[in-house]
């Protein structure tokens, strides 16, 4: 594959590349390309956790990419998720591996390393504290929403470690690129501030889109840009309906999207067109929407651009474009509810997992 056409790839992932540059030079090199990618286990795994992540993963892959995904047990437990119980994390992070083998993410090309097991290597700890004899406590404080946390949330001593580690784990997996959302940007940054004077190599930053939850822009604040608020919502898991779980039923996701904020005519900060552009437009070369003739008929979009056209000049109606997505969304967790149904060891790892409770 040529360096344009891997380009091609990676901008599908990033809504914003810093820098695309640096890209270029990189494919250009001939090195190894490594991306690094990190999930704090804290619960049931939603669609942008679980689906899109898989999507993005497996392009980053076809562009000759090989992925490190950090199981960041260790950032959970400061954090503390799961009550601040390590045995637990460590549950939920082998059922976010289980998720994602059942979405079709080719597992046989990513390497898992588990945050418990990296923070014994030797050099952690003093890398660790080279970024922190490096980097202002407000600095650090200005990360503190790659963990759902804000700056004026009182923090104890272990989130403001969190940042810190976060920043050596880039260095420590030997990761060129890092690729994570848009949430995580502030201490990619953090991690391209400090590469060179620790002589590391600056990491490029491939930040995918936050997708929105499904709720209403009133329901987190007006004021807020778009991302601000998709990070804010997160999909969040303490308001289960702004959220597509991935072993959702069929009914689950009905009622769900049905219930979804999607005005008439409204393209922006729309939670169902975001489905289509970043879910649906991701796995299919276009896509079909059924309904009665006398409702304007059968219709395929080959774009997302066109189907946002129709959208927007009132000939294609929310409650129409709602059942479409409600079957593509079936259709995708399909294979998912089958895996943890029909494997035992994976339905009790999911059973175990929801009986716990889930702490922010």
């Amino acid at each position: 594959m040529d360096v344009q056409k891997k380009l091609d790839i990676i901008n599908e992932v990033g809504e914003e590349i810093t820098t695309v540059e640096e890209l270029k030079v990189l494919l250009d090199s001939g090195q190894e390309l490594v991306a690094y990618d990190g999930f704090e286990p804290s619960g049931r795994i939603h669609l942008p956790q679980g689906l899109l992540r898989a999507i993005n993963i497996n392009k980053m892959i076809e562009a000759g990419v090989k992925f490190k995904m950090l199981v960041a047990d260790w950032h959970g437990w400061a954090n503390h998720k799961m009550g601040g119980d390590l045995g637990k994390i460590k549950l939920v992070g082998e059922y976010f591996i289980e998720v994602w083998k059942a979405s079709g993410l080719d597992t046989s090309k990513v390497e898992f390393v588990w945050a418990s097991d990296l923070v014994k290597e030797d050099g952690y700890w003093d890398l660790v504290m080279k970024i922190a004899v490096k980097t202002n406590l407000a600095r650090v404080l200005r990360t503190t929403q790659i963990m759902g946390r804000g700056e004026s949330d009182t923090l104890t001593a272990s989130q403001v470690l969190y940042p810190l580690m976060q920043t050596a784990d880039i260095f420590m997996l030997g990761a060129n690129i890092t690729q994570l959302g848009m949430d995580q940007r502030k201490v990619n940054m953090l991690a391209r501030e400090v590469a060179e004077e620790l002589g590391y190599t600056k990491p490029i930053v491939v930040s995918h889109h936050m997708l929105l939850g499904l709720s209403s822009p009133s329901e987190t604040g007006n004021e807020e840009s778009a991302t601000d608020r998709a990070i804010r919502l997160k999909m969040s898991k303490s308001k289960p309906d702004s959220a597509i779980f991935m072993t959702d039923s069929r009914e689950d996701i009905e009622r769900k999207i049905k219930k979804a904020w999607a005005p008439e005519k409204i393209t922006t900060e729309n939670p169902i067109l975001e489905y289509c552009k970043y879910v649906i437009f991701a796995k299919e070369d276009s896509m079909k929407l059924e309904r009665p003739e006398k409702f304007g008929g059968d219709v395929e979009y080959v774009s997302y651009a066109d189907l946002e056209k129709t959208y927007a000049n009132g000939s294609l109606f929310p409650l129409d474009l709602k059942n479409t997505v409600i079957e593509y969304l079936n259709g995708y967790l399909e294979p998912v509810r089958t895996y943890f149904e029909e494997n035992d060891d994976a339905r009790k790892l999911k059973e175990e997992v929801e009986s716990f409770e889930v702490t922010r």
